[in-house]
């Protein structure tokens, strides 16, 4: 393994500096590592917009941390369902006339392991529509204000790319056949990290280098999302997981897109997270990236199918 350039620590927001006059938009904030970055990035000065479906949740995130960090704070909360493509261009629209530039948006929220198949309103099976299809329309959407702020797209991703089919099911990516939730999973995210890579080309291919478009992963860490999504037998394996050393806390799981949304000078081409054990937990930097998920051919046909299914062409 390469020597991390963050030293035997990784990478931790110590590095990050004032962020006053920043704009970050996260998806998925009243819980996990979504709650932690939108908290440290509160904590260095930025304005945060939190992009979640359940006002109320979003209003005691919001208490929560304005009693942590003080009144002052500059956040707010737009409702977006990532499972429904109109509310994602309704909140898109929404947070254009709220804010005048955006410096990254981190696309984080996400569901896992779904036990039994379910279509999302739009017709997708319900992993894709929202990690990958409900997150591949905000980017398009909000890419020209990115590219103007000259921003970043930070896409969290997860280890599961590697723990499914390694490939786009084309001829069946709703599962009408052979569903697993394992593999249905593992699409989503491999979906979401090949799109960064491609994302790169065309905007390299363009001669656009004001847009910098990052993946990383949390790791193994000790969030919600198996117990808000996952099978009883998910939620058991992972309840008992947590108090291994195997995970770590959400705040650690955090620094991979705090990273990947404030560092100057971070290599696109790599992949980020923790460099411990299996990459689930330990510093933080970049690590290999298995080659299925830079297949190139797979990629195009992948945009061009996401372009498709979400009826949005991106303006590169």
């Amino acid at each position: 393994m390469k020597k991390n350039k963050f030293g035997k620590q990784g990478w931790t927001p110590e590095r990050i500096g004032d962020l006053s006059g920043k704009t970050y938009v996260i998806t998925g904030t009243t819980s996990g590592t979504g709650f932690e970055a939108a908290r440290i990035l509160l904590l260095k000065g930025a304005k945060v917009v939190m992009l979640n479906r359940n006002p109320k949740k979003s209003e005691n995130t919001i208490n929560t941390l304005k009693r942590e960090l003080g009144n002052n704070i500059d956040v707010l909360n737009i409702r977006m369902d990532l499972a429904e493509q109109a509310s994602v261009r309704k909140a898109a629209a929404e947070l254009l006339e709220k804010v005048s530039r955006i410096d990254a948006l981190i696309c984080n929220a996400a569901i896992a392991q779904v036990p039994t198949r379910k279509l999302t309103v739009d017709g997708f099976e319900s992993q894709l529509g929202v990690n990958y299809y409900g997150h591949f329309k905000l980017q398009g959407i909000l890419f020209p204000w990115i590219e103007k702020s000259k921003g970043r797209i930070v896409t969290v991703g997860s280890m599961g790319y590697d723990m499914g089919l390694r490939t786009i099911k084309f001829d069946d990516m709703n599962w009408d056949k052979d569903y697993t939730a394992n593999d249905a999973y593992s699409q989503s995210k491999l979906a979401q990290i090949m799109s960064v890579y491609e994302l790169q080309d065309r905007l390299k291919k363009a001669g656009k280098n004001g847009v910098k478009a990052y993946a990383c992963h949390p790791g193994s860490s000790r969030t919600s999302l198996i117990s808000t999504s996952g099978s009883l037998m998910m939620r058991i394996i992972f309840g008992l997981m947590k108090l291994s050393p195997l995970t770590q806390s959400a705040e650690k799981g955090a620094y991979p897109q705090l990273m990947c949304a404030t560092e100057k000078d971070l290599d696109q081409s790599c992949f980020y997270g923790p460099r411990g054990r299996s990459n689930w937990v330990g510093p933080v930097g970049a690590h290999k990236l298995e080659s299925h998920a830079k297949d190139k051919a797979v990629a195009e046909r992948l945009w061009e199918a996401s372009e498709e299914a979400t009826g949005l062409k991106w303006n590169i």
